[in-house]
């Protein structure tokens, strides 16, 4: 089981998350590349909101190839273009995180690798098989 650490000389999270957890030993890890919101047929929502959805739902995907969910879930790692775009994208990974929620970082960067990309997303898990 998974503890979470919050101490109290660490101001409160700013959202859904926590500040560290502890995996247990014979934790089996997975580590995904960022996801980009963009579908098989090459499209992409134009609003963070359904690029972060596709974002989400591609890791979901890989979680569930691993023999995970969102439960094995212990860190996260966003990264947006606008800041303004923090409460759209936070939205959305609070939907799919469970508890007890992973840690996260949410960084505003200045792009990615195609101008329409608005937001990626990547995840580390682990889970004791």
């Amino acid at each position: 089981m998974k503890r979470s650490f919050n101490p109290a000389s660490v101001r409160k999270p700013f959202g859904h998350y926590n500040h560290g957890l502890l995996v247990p030993p014979g934790a089996s890890l997975l580590v995904t590349s960022g996801q980009l919101g963009i579908r098989p047929d090459d499209s992409i929502p134009p609003d963070v909101t359904g690029q972060a959805e596709l974002c989400f739902e591609a890791i979901s995907a890989i979680l569930e190839d691993a023999g995970m969910s969102f439960a094995d879930v212990i860190r996260i790692s966003g990264f947006v273009t606008k800041r303004e775009d923090f409460p759209a994208y936070m939205a959305v990974r609070d939907r799919y995180t469970l508890e007890p929620k992973p840690v996260s970082t949410l960084i505003v960067v200045g792009g990615f690798t195609r101008a329409e990309f608005l937001v990626e997303v990547e995840v580390t898990a682990a889970k004791v098989f």
